[in-house]
């Protein structure tokens, strides 16, 4: 029986990543949008404060719900519509697997307890389900809620960050799985993780709100042939 290895690809750090972009509300979509994301955010805060590690444990399970979600429904559509799907499912499967190996090394951080997992479960729960009928819904205003979901990951990672610089946070080993993943050094520590996973998600931010303008271009150009 032929073996094959299950393990996923290594990842490059984008240390280009622009750690600043944000792309103001201008639609009532994207005003939805960004006020639901900023109730997300205010939770969080409530309930997480400065325990980081285990704020990306929980908000890691909830980031990895779109990308599945979407790919799906991409895959779904192409297959209906008899249709090339643009690389769209590629590209969303792709960020699912790379917000679970977030919470893979998280977890290897922050060792949550029984409370937190419970937690995890209730939240996947809630969250994939929402998503799911928002993406049927509203696909656009769905990638949009990602893309600033993940500028706010952004901002999260940074202040995690200064707390570990501050030596708020112990800077520990990275564990070996973002070692082998991100192919950070043997060396590697926690500092050296968060500036891999903030640069992870500021590419999600850029590719969730690319989509949105995509969307917006082919609505525009469904409207012109219709004229």
């Amino acid at each position: 029986m032929e073996h094959f290895d299950a393990r996923p690809l290594a990842r490059q750090v984008n240390l280009d990543a622009d750690l600043t972009a944000h792309v103001p509300p201008q639609t009532l979509s994207d005003r939805v949008a960004f006020a639901f994301v900023k109730l997300l955010r205010f939770f969080a805060d409530a309930f997480f404060s400065k325990r980081y590690g285990h704020r990306a444990v929980v908000l890691e399970t909830v980031a990895a719900v779109p990308g599945m979600v979407g790919g799906l429904w991409q895959h779904l559509t192409a297959l209906r519509r008899m249709r090339d799907d643009e690389g769209w499912i590629r590209t969303l499967l792709d960020e699912a697997e790379n917000e679970r190996m977030h919470l893979m090394t998280f977890i290897e951080i922050a060792q949550p307890n029984r409370f937190e997992r419970a937690l995890i479960i209730a939240v996947q729960l809630v969250f994939y389900n929402f998503y799911f009928f928002l993406y049927l819904i509203a696909p656009r205003t769905a990638h949009r809620v990602v893309g600033y979901f993940e500028e706010e990951a952004v901002i999260s990672y940074t202040a995690y960050l200064h707390e570990v610089d501050a030596g708020r946070h112990e800077n520990i080993p990275a564990p070996q799985i973002a070692i082998d993943y991100w192919q950070l050094p043997r060396t590697a520590t926690l500092r050296d993780v968060i500036i891999a996973v903030r640069a992870d998600e500021a590419e999600h931010r850029d590719v969730n709100h690319s989509i949105v303008d995509a969307l917006d271009a082919k609505k525009i150009d469904a409207s012109r042939v219709g004229l």
